[in-house]
């Protein structure tokens, strides 16, 4: 077994044996980053009489049902289910005597109440194990207390305490009162990976049957006694803030509370990273329903006017000093972005990294191949509308929704309506969807401040126009490709170029860094009034699938089949690396690729057309194979293997679904989606203009497969997403002949025709 010291988190473990009924109950603030609630099981269990309601803990009842906390939001990964596992793992618990629940905002006991980055699995690992291992030794120091045995001669299996040379045995809820008397261990055992015997195995996410049969899981579904529907009316273009409204005959109109105006943020307020807010001022109408409150919204008329050039601060994820963000004044389009970028990326890049002498590998080359690609602003587009439930008095505020950063709206709420932190109660529901776009939390603010105005709860819904043109987008973004070849064809020089408005999606330090002995990176950025923020695998979605279409285009211009190009390239990183900052390994990457050309069967004949690709981001690597037909110019996308490490994978059923989802998103947002702008206005405001994927055109067949080691746990919700743009261009070609650089690719091919 591994042993694990506890002293680190001994601190942070709560021990109680004042439990109704008896029992134990150990609370740990490491549990970071989870998301657990199992209400499955709840109808089959017998549950104790009575429950300690607080935040981050394992409880054991008396009869010997488990119930784990979850500090963290679900959005849709399913971490619901995997976060107990491990913990049900280590404490050797039978699967089905496991309850999960929605532990509410709490940052005195947990450090990281988000859902993004694809990190809780990862972060939670050790803190997981740690509690129900932790909580098991404790229950088998109480038996072998009970019966005056040497505790070492005590074992676990499903729920159950045995010592063999006596024939005694206990259920854990029989030892739970006396073991929550115990000193917590300095160090505990915890399983050897090859002993696991939930970890590895498919279990049903916990909150399904609640899915499929409409029980009232997510923040659109709360309601309460008194409630008032709030909506918002927002400036029509980027550049333009609030002037005046009129509302004659509106505030008359039937259902209509009030119609008024607020700031979601105050003047001199330093915000977080996810404060992100393109309007600040907002017109509000309340009312008794949402038809009404709709209507009313159409009939007011509100005057827009332009805004000066401004700064806002910001304070990163970790806080620190505030830093400036440019805002400036006028109004945007998409062909201005265009031209910009094309000509303002030189003058503007700055080199970010530089192995061995680039510029006189390209001097001497006997060619050069060179390529821009480009990608459009992108809207998350949560199928869940962006709404959140607030009640604000003098004494309290009881926030209710689905938001990805609650710690920090916390602070936000906290700062605009003037309460402290513990008078603020900010309540998580399952998410519709998230993809970066609750990150940021305005629409929470706008909630409580609006609630605080009129004395009274409110539900604040967007519409989807509404959610569409109010920004935080994916980035619009540009990358100018060069590759060096000698007379040998032999690739002896790299060059990357990217940038974006307003950030770039440069990662300096990714393959083929470490592979190129002459390699230069640089980056660029350009100031815009258009909101952006973190949009599923942030900066890796756009610049994986350039990367690896170039690095295709590459290989045919040396006469290597794709595949192997890719791993003489990664070969050169392992055995020889060129500098010290490559932040991948180059065998796990090799091994997605290896593990997809088997799957796929690459080196085998195919009627189909076929692209590759393979990336790394959120320490997980990702190779895909994708296959193609032509239904006269329609692209049929028949078949796509994902090969997939991520480490240890605790729930294989969900890894998959996920694996998938995250694929066919990669597929649709490349080939499909764009938003434009003109004068500052969004072109897209609903699914009518802004073209999403549909059912007939996701693969017909998808293929996951993991690399199987023993490696802890790393991101999965993202890495799926940026390697299959790539396979998707590379397939386009093979199938039409043609090179695709612009996104979304659809547009790209009518603009062709």
């Amino acid at each position: 077994m591994a042993l694990i010291k506890t002293s680190l988190g001994r601190r942070s473990f709560l021990k109680t044996s004042a439990m109704a009924g008896g029992g134990m109950l150990i609370g740990f603030s490491w549990f970071a980053s989870c998301k657990t609630e199992t209400e499955s099981t709840m109808a089959t269990l017998e549950l104790p009489e009575e429950w300690y309601e607080i935040n981050g803990f394992l409880k054991i009842g008396e009869n010997g049902v488990v119930t784990i906390m979850s500090p963290n939001p679900e959005i849709g990964q399913n971490v619901k289910t995997s976060m107990p596992m491990i913990v049900a793992e280590e404490l050797d618990i039978d699967w089905n005597n496991v309850i999960v629940e929605q532990a509410p905002l709490n940052t005195a006991v947990f450090s990281r109440q988000i859902a993004g980055g694809s990190q809780s699995i990862r972060q939670g690992w050790d803190g997981l194990r740690m509690a129900g291992g932790t909580a098991r030794h404790m229950l088998k120091e109480a038996a072998a207390k009970t019966w005056q045995v040497p505790v070492e001669e005590i074992t676990t299996d499903a729920g159950v305490l045995y010592h063999e040379a006596s024939g005694k045995s206990a259920g854990y809820g029989e030892m739970a009162s006396l073991a929550a008397t115990l000193e917590v261990p300095e160090k505990v055992e915890l399983k050897e990976v090859k002993d696991f015997k939930i970890i590895r195995t498919s279990r049903n996410n916990v909150d399904g049957m609640k899915i499929v049969t409409g029980k009232p899981l997510f923040g659109l579904d709360t309601y309460k006694e008194g409630m008032q529907i709030a909506m918002i009316i927002h400036p029509p273009a980027f550049g333009l803030k609030f002037k005046s409204f009129d509302d004659t005959g509106v505030r008359d109109m039937p259902g209509i509370k009030d119609i008024f105006t607020i700031k979601t943020y105050e003047e001199g307020y330093t915000m977080s990273m996810f404060d992100a807010d393109a309007f600040k001022e907002l017109v509000v109408i309340t009312g008794d329903s949402t038809w009404e409150v709709m209507k009313a919204k159409k009939a007011l008329k509100v005057t827009w006017e332009p805004f000066e050039s401004y700064e806002d601060y910001y304070t990163g994820f970790g806080g620190g000093d505030p830093y400036p963000s440019k805002v400036p004044a006028g109004f945007e389009s998409t062909e201005v972005h265009q031209q910009r970028m094309e000509t303002m990326s030189e003058k503007l890049a700055k080199e970010v990294r530089k192995d061995g002498d680039p510029e006189k590998a390209f001097k001497n080359a006997a060619k050069v191949i060179e390529r821009s690609y480009t990608a459009p602003f992108l809207a998350h587009n949560t199928m869940e509308p962006m709404n959140f439930y607030a009640d604000v008095t003098d004494e309290k505020a009881t926030l209710i929704g689905p938001i990805q950063t609650p710690e920090f709206m916390e602070k936000a709420v906290s700062a605009r309506i003037g309460l402290p932190l513990e008078k603020i109660d900010i309540q998580m529901t399952r998410q519709g969807g998230g993809f970066g776009r609750r990150l940021y939390g305005h629409f929470v603010v706008e909630a409580a401040a609006i609630s605080q105005k009129v004395k009274a709860p409110v539900k604040l819904v967007y519409t989807r126009e509404d959610d569409m043109t109010f920004g935080n987008y994916r980035p619009s973004y540009h990358a100018y490709y060069r590759a060096a070849l000698d007379a040998d064809n032999n690739l002896i020089g790299f060059h990357v170029r990217a940038g974006g408005i307003p950030e770039s999606p440069l990662f300096a330090n990714r393959f083929p860094a470490g592979a190129i002995d002459n390699y230069l990176a640089e980056s660029w950025e350009m100031d815009s009034n258009i909101s952006v923020g973190a949009f599923r695998a942030p900066r890796s979605n756009f610049i994986a699938g350039v990367e690896q279409a170039f690095l295709d285009e590459v290989a045919e211009a040396v006469g290597k089949d794709p595949i192997d190009f890719r791993l003489e390239l990664l070969e050169k990183a392992q055995k020889d690396p060129v500098g010290e900052n490559n932040d991948y390994e180059a065998d796990r990457y090799a091994g997605v690729l290896k593990l997809v050309r088997e799957k796929s069967g690459w080196d085998q004949d195919s009627t189909h057309h076929r692209g590759v690709s393979a990336y790394f981001c959120h320490n997980s690597y990702v190779a895909n194979v994708l296959e193609m037909t032509m239904d006269n110019d329609t692209p049929v996308i028949e078949k796509v293997w994902c090969a997939v490490d991520c480490g240890i994978v605790v729930n294989p059923i969900a890894a998959s679904n996920m694996v998938e989802g995250g694929t066919i998103d990669g597929i649709g947002q490349s080939m499909f989606c764009g938003l434009t702008f003109k004068e500052g206005r969004p072109e897209q405001s609903n699914f009518d203009r802004y073209r999403m994927i549909r059912h007939s055109e996701a693969p017909k067949e998808l293929e996951v497969a993991f690399v199987q080691n023993d490696i802890h746990p790393t991101g999965l919700g993202e890495p799926p997403f940026p390697p299959v743009v790539g396979a998707l261009a590379n397939a386009l070609y093979k199938a039409t002949g043609e090179r695709h650089y612009h996104q979304p690719f659809v547009a790209e091919r009518k603009l062709k025709s």
